[in-house]
């Protein structure tokens, strides 16, 4: 990541912390107000899921503490960075704030996704929508918080991470077919979304802008119209059919 971002010359900073914990949390937030002066933007997007693909269920030893760490990362760290990162927001005069999400929150470990989404990191995902909504109006009016749910993103829950690579080939075109656009999103387009949120998104808060390609509305579609059974009467209104 410090390559990445070019290392820590001009106004980055890269620090290693654990953010399940409020006193390393305390620290980042002082180092960034002496190195910075201030925080005007927070994108919160610290998560950890378990993909019932790879990890299997909690009952087994390898995923003994497995669903305490996905609600502490996916849900509690999040509340602990936006505590710990409430005060130089608010001495921002336009402060912004996005929380990523997943939509695992919506759907549970149900459908051909429940191979990829865990109960405990369902379940944290569905607390960070009410977070959202919580912090938009402790915030209000300068801090504006708004939530992206995001679907299947490469690199995240899709191509590029190892539980994708151990789901059988008919598993992902499943997974593909249940996405209204028949694809994987990409990190560029989080990014683009992300930034709409942040920079253009001025009348917006509280808001949840899911970003899943479709597949929450996937697997159903419009049924056909029947004929119906009203028939038109001479004076142009309506006789009902009695069967």
């Amino acid at each position: 990541m410090a390559q990445e971002f070019g290392g820590e010359t001009g106004d980055n900073l890269i620090i290693q912390v654990d953010l399940r914990k409020p006193d390393e949390t305390a620290g980042l937030m002082a180092a960034i107000e002496a190195r910075l002066g201030g925080l005007d933007i927070l994108i919160n997007n610290i998560e950890r899921g378990g993909m019932p693909i790879l990890h299997g269920g909690y009952h087994r030893e390898v995923n003994r503490e497995q669903w305490q760490l996905e609600m502490e990362t996916t849900l509690h760290a999040k509340w602990i960075v936006f505590e710990q990162a409430l005060p130089l927001l608010r001495r921002s005069p336009e402060a912004a704030v996005v929380n990523v999400s997943s939509i695992a929150g919506l759907i549970g470990r149900s459908g051909p996704a429940g191979l990829l989404f865990n109960d405990g990191y369902a379940a944290a995902n569905r607390g960070v929508s009410s977070l959202t909504e919580t912090w938009a109006r402790l915030g209000a009016p300068t801090i504006r918080v708004n939530e992206i749910m995001l679907g299947l993103i490469d690199q995240r829950h899709g191509p590029g991470t190892r539980g994708w690579g151990l789901l059988a080939q008919a598993q992902q075109r499943e997974l593909l077919d249940h996405t209204l656009l028949r694809r994987t999103g990409t990190p560029e387009e989080v990014a683009r979304a992300v930034l709409f949120l942040v920079r253009d998104a001025d009348f917006m808060t509280g808001t949840v802008l899911k970003m899943d390609g479709g597949y929450v509305l996937g697997g159903e579609q419009p049924a056909d119209m029947p004929e119906g059974m009203l028939e038109a009467n001479e004076t142009g209104g309506e006789r009902r059919s009695v069967l």
